[in-house]
């Protein structure tokens, strides 16, 4: 042991081990409790987005139909001008 290049090691005091410990454990209480508040938000955003999907896939069916029709339109025209 003599030969480490900084000595043999410090004893860490118990008050300091005890203070790391503790924080480590809350912040894993802490990183959990964040982590479930996240997620619940989260799961709300979600929902909000699928109510909006439904109406935005209406709409642009919608506008899909109202496009082919005038593109529909626009061949006609172009069909009788030739013939």
């Amino acid at each position: 042991m003599s030969e480490l290049p900084y000595g043999p090691p410090v004893r860490v005091s118990p008050l300091i081990k005890f203070g790391r410990w503790s924080f480590l454990g809350v912040g894993i209480v802490y990183g959990a409790f964040h982590q479930n508040r996240l997620s619940k938000k989260e799961a709300k955003i979600r929902e909000i987005e699928t109510k909006e999907k439904a109406i935005r896939d209406e709409k642009l069916k919608q506008e899909r139909a109202i496009a082919a029709a005038a593109e529909m339109k626009n061949l006609e025209e172009m069909i009788n001008k030739k013939a």
